[in-house]
């Protein structure tokens, strides 16, 4: 859902956002590109390598399966008064 909302993101960025632990959950991370559902690419910083991760297009169309009747039960966008 996070990369979905906000695109390509770093991986400690993307950890924190979700509110997970890097050490105790990146082999969530591991698996999700394993399955093909994100895709990840290292970038060159300097000295150090920096860890990106995107949605891929097969985990785009696991979540418009989930998200899209979800989204009709509960949008977003309305307002609760």
């Amino acid at each position: 859902m996070t990369l979905y909302e906000y695109g390509e993101l770093h991986q400690s960025r993307l950890i924190r956002l979700c509110g997970l632990n890097n050490v105790k959950h990146k082999g969530i991370l591991d698996d999700l590109v394993k399955k093909e559902f994100l895709s990840r690419r290292e970038e060159s910083q300097g000295n150090k390598t920096a860890i990106k991760y995107k949605i891929s297009e097969k985990g785009m169309s696991i979540l418009d399966v989930i998200l899209e009747p979800y989204e009709k039960l509960f949008p977003r966008n309305e307002k609760n008064d």
